[in-house]
C-alpha cells in the first residue's frame, strides 16, 4: 500500500472529535480507512474525486443524532492510501466498499455519493440491491451517452491525468475551479473551501492520480446497467451546475427505470452541492433518510 503524505490540517470543515470512530480495516487487498459517528440506521458517505472524508463533514455531524453515518476514503485517496493494482474501476471501489461494510457490521445502509462517490453508490446498489435500503446521488453520472460538452469535461480529466506528472493536482484543482467559475459562475460557488479540502488531505501519487482519473472517464463507457437499482433514488445536482452535468442526471433518471426517483435541484450551489450549500443538502438528505427508514422525527 503507498501512502501520501499529510497535508496541513485544522480548518472550520475538520469537525469536532467527539463520539467518532476512527480505524482501518482490510478490504481485500488494501487497508480501508473509515470515520463512524451516532447511533441509528445507517447512510454511508462516499466522497469524490481526489476529496476525502472530510468532504462530509457537516452532513456526518448534523445527521448523527439520528443515524449512524459512515464516511471513508476511496482507495487512492487520504489515509486509505493507493495499492499495486494496475487499474482501478467502479466496479473495484464497489467490492471495496461491500468488504468494509461487512467487517464494520454495516447492514442495509442509505449510500450518498457525490461524483466519483454517486457512480460507486449505483454499482454497488446494482451489484447488491438487498443490500440497500436508498441511494442519494449527487452531482454525478452514469454509462450513458455523453453530449459533447460532458465528452469534453472527460476528455480534461485525462488531459489532467497526463499533465499531473508535471503540475500536481492541487494546482491543477485551483485551475480547474478558477476556469470553471469564468465560463459558468456558481459551478463551483465555494471554490476557496473546495480547494482548502484538497490541500488538507494526504497526498495523492501521480501513478494513483492516473488510476482515478482514468476510472472516471472510463464508466460513461462502460456496460452498466442502472436498470439494476431498485432501490429508491434520492438525485441531487446544483442549481449552478454545468450544463452537461445536468443533461448527464437526466440520463442517469432515465437509466433508474426499476427504481422510485425524486429529482431535486440545490439552491446557490455547483457541482459540489453538498460543500456550496451544506444546510439544504443535509435537509434533503435527513428528509429522505426519514422517509426511507422511518427514523429521524425528532430533528424534523
Amino acid at each position: 500500500m503507498t501512502q501520501g503524505e499529510s497535508g496541513a490540517s485544522a480548518t472550520d470543515w475538520s469537525g469536532t472529535e467527539d463520539d467518532v470512530t476512527r480505524g482501518t480495516v482490510r478490504t481485500g487487498d488494501i487497508e480501508t480507512y473509515y470515520e463512524r459517528r451516532g447511533d441509528g440506521p445507517p447512510i454511508v458517505f462516499i466522497h469524490g474525486m481526489f476529496m476525502s472524508t472530510t468532504e462530509w463533514v457537516p452532513q456526518v455531524e448534523a445527521l448523527e443524532d439520528d443515524f449512524t453515518t459512515i464516511s471513508y476514503d476511496v482507495r487512492g485517496h487520504g489515509h486509505t492510501g493507493g495499492s499495486d493494482r494496475d487499474t482501478y474501476s467502479m466496479d473495484l471501489y464497489a467490492a471495496d466498499l461491500d468488504a468494509l461494510l461487512t467487517e464494520i457490521g454495516v447492514e442495509n445502509p442509505i449510500l450518498c455519493g457525490l461524483s466519483m462517490g454517486g457512480c460507486i453508490a449505483q454499482v454497488y446498489a446494482a451489484t447488491h440491491p438487498e443490500k440497500v435500503a436508498g441511494l442519494v446521488l449527487s452531482d454525478t453520472f452514469t454509462a450513458a451517452p455523453l453530449p459533447l460538452s460532458g465528452r469534453l469535461v472527460f476528455a480534461n480529466l485525462r488531459f489532467f491525468a497526463l499533465l499531473d506528472r508535471f503540475v500536481r493536482y492541487p494546482t491543477l484543482n485551483r485551475l480547474q475551479l478558477w476556469v470553471g467559475n469564468l465560463l459558468s459562475p456558481g459551478v463551483a460557488t465555494e471554490a476557496e473551501t473546495i480547494q482548502r479540502l484538497v490541500e488538507d488531505a494526504p497526498r495523492i501519487s501521480h501513478a494513483e492520480f492516473a488510476k482515478i482519473a482514468t476510472a472516471m472517464a472510463r464508466f460513461p463507457q462502460s456496460d452498466f446497467d442502472g436498470s439494476r437499482v431498485e432501490a429508491p433514488v434520492l438525485l441531487l445536482y446544483g442549481e449552478h451546475a454545468l450544463k452537461s452535468f445536468k443533461t448527464m442526471h437526466t440520463r442517469l433518471a432515465e437509466s433508474l427505470a426499476n427504481a422510485d426517483v425524486e429529482v431535486t435541484v440545490v439552491p446557490d450551489a455547483g457541482h459540489a452541492s453538498n460543500i456550496d450549500n451544506p444546510a439544504f443538502f443535509t435537509a434533503a438528505v435527513r428528509e429522505f433518510a426519514h422517509e426511507v427508514t422511518g427514523a429521524g422525527e425528532g430533528t424534523r
